[in-house]
């Protein structure tokens, strides 16, 4: 391993996430990069998430009422103390080289300013809607430009001082807050990688009622 030289901040801001909380914080445990902290922002979560997060050596934010994604990664940037912050969703499982990855890029390619990876090509969930739904995602990141102009908060990583001077996430948005804080990166010339190599493991179970809800009626 190259010597660490970033502090990352690991942010997870997660609403009900019982079923999937408890992994997504082993495998940020085990990771093999020494230099990070990890912050979970409990969005007012009514079933088992603040006990199952309280089990691990994470700091806990718990917010007054339930307020969103975005207005929950933003408390969790403004407690950190990482140079760099790494925002993963709590139903992702990241691998144990993956901070490792994200420190090396940073330190290999000064130039840019934030960088996200994908989906790994092997979904969790056997069923079919969530084997599509997540190789097809994974699909569209490997055909697309490296060059990014958007930003994806399942697993993206941004310098901290850069997340500040454009803004933070749009609280007013419930939806797709990330992909507008890419455009802002962009407007004000900020290079974002897209790292085909930084994969990640999606745990969601997707059912025909949940991809109806989100892919046409939230959006």
């Amino acid at each position: 391993m190259p010597e660490a030289t970033h502090f990352i901040s690991i942010i997870i801001p997660v609403y009900n996430g019982s079923g999937t909380i408890g992994r997504c914080l082993e495998s940020v445990f085990k990771s093999t990069y020494p230099l990070y902290e990890c912050i979970v922002v409990d969005d007012r979560s009514d079933d088992d998430t603040l006990r199952i997060a309280r089990s691990f050596d994470a700091k806990i934010i718990q917010l007054d009422g339930h307020m969103g994604a975005a207005y929950a990664r933003n408390r969790g940037a403004e407690a950190a103390h990482g140079d760099i912050l790494l925002f993963i969703d709590a139903d992702v499982t990241i691998y144990p080289d993956c901070l490792e990855k994200v420190a090396g890029l940073f330190e290999e390619n000064p130039e840019i300013s934030a960088l996200f990876g994908t989906y790994d090509d092997q979904p969790d969930s056997s069923n079919f809607l969530s084997q599509y739904k997540n190789l097809f995602h994974h699909y569209i990141h490997q055909i697309s430009r490296e060059d990014a102009s958007t930003f994806w908060t399942a697993c993206g990583a941004i310098k901290r001082d850069v997340f500040f001077e454009v803004g933070e996430f749009n609280e007013e948005t419930r939806m797709m807050e990330d992909i507008e804080l890419g455009y802002k990166l962009k407007a004000r010339n900020h290079k974002i990688r897209l790292d085909k190599g930084l994969l990640v493991k999606h745990i969601k179970r997707y059912s025909f009622s949940y991809l109806l809800k989100s892919d046409l009626f939230d959006r």
